[in-house]
């Protein structure tokens, strides 16, 4: 993830780490930077990227999808839900 807009994680802050990851990745869905069928990075590999714990990612992957803007598919990862139609 390459990303000039990386988040200010503060673990020590008000906001809740889960929900700042989720909220940056919804942005880039929104900006359509993650196109519908694109596939997130592994949990493992995200967690190193922001710095946090791979728990932390599990549960900002379970908001995106309780969104509607992800699926997971067990065994193969989790993609970019395709947009519903206006």
């Amino acid at each position: 993830m390459a990303d000039d807009d990386m988040p200010v994680i503060d673990p020590r802050g008000p906001q809740l780490v889960y929900m700042v990851v989720a909220d940056h990745i919804a942005k880039q869905i929104e900006d359509g930077r993650l196109q519908p069928g694109a596939r997130l990075m592994g949990e493992l590999e995200m967690a190193s990227v922001y710095g946090i714990a791979r728990m932390t990612v599990a549960r900002a992957v379970r908001e995106l999808r309780e969104r509607g803007l992800v699926i997971t598919v067990r065994g193969k990862g989790t993609f970019v839900a395709d947009r519903p139609a206006d």
